[in-house]
């Protein structure tokens, strides 16, 4: 039997009314928007494994990617309330999903929440190659980078980009972190990442902690 909760469940089955109606059930009764989002992470978790077993194909991950969509427009004025600091600028941080991992779920929760204590995010978007990290870290000066990933063969891309920053020269200019359901910190040492963050509001302090801040 499956451990998953009621909302998990319904996101693996890419039942949208059913996520919709207990999202808004969870809203209303104010429920934390981060626990709703770990509920929703689990499912995006079980999906990626289907994935990988091809027992779900590219058209599941497709949906399954806009019903969060569709989540995360309920919950992301919510997360501002979150973790909120109201000082200039406290430094840019980079972020992407890497190159074959179309999931952008757990970035737009990150990107909120940098955004929300404070920090300029250069948001890359999904799909991202190794050479656009080190470019933009180049052009921005950014301090931190934050690699997202949801399958578990996107690794190998991870460390391409750590490699990759060293070749160029950046190693020792900027701090990597990784993070997304399946990273852990075997996963940290395989790439070559300074930190793993296993979820957004650590991967804000694991930023804040770079920029001196806290």
């Amino acid at each position: 039997m499956s451990n998953l909760s009621d909302l998990a469940q319904a996101l693996v089955d890419l039942n949208e009314d059913q996520v919709n109606f207990l999202v808004k059930q969870k809203v209303e009764a104010g429920e934390d928007p981060l626990k709703i989002i770990k509920e929703c992470n689990d499912g995006m978790s079980e999906i990626g494994k289907l994935f990988e077993d091809n027992e779900y194909y590219l058209s599941e991950l497709i949906m399954s990617g806009e019903i969060l969509k569709g989540v995360m427009n309920v919950l992301e004025p919510m997360l501002g309330n979150v973790e909120v600091d109201t000082q200039s600028s406290a430094g840019v941080v980079v972020v992407g999903t890497v190159k074959d991992d179309i999931h952008d779920i757990g970035k737009n929760i990150v990107v909120t929440m940098l955004k929300g204590t404070g920090f300029e995010v250069v948001d890359l978007g999904v799909d991202v190659p190794a050479d656009v990290f080190v470019k933009t870290v180049q052009e921005t000066g950014a301090k931190a980078v934050g690699l997202s990933a949801l399958l578990n063969f996107t690794f190998p891309e991870m460390k391409k980009v750590v490699d990759e920053l060293a070749a160029a020269g950046l190693r020792d200019k900027v701090k990597v972190i990784i993070g997304g359901a399946p990273c852990n910190e075997d996963v940290r040492k395989f790439t070559g990442a300074d930190y793993y963050a296993k979820d957004a509001a650590a991967g804000v302090k694991i930023c804040k902690e770079i920029y001196g801040l806290n």
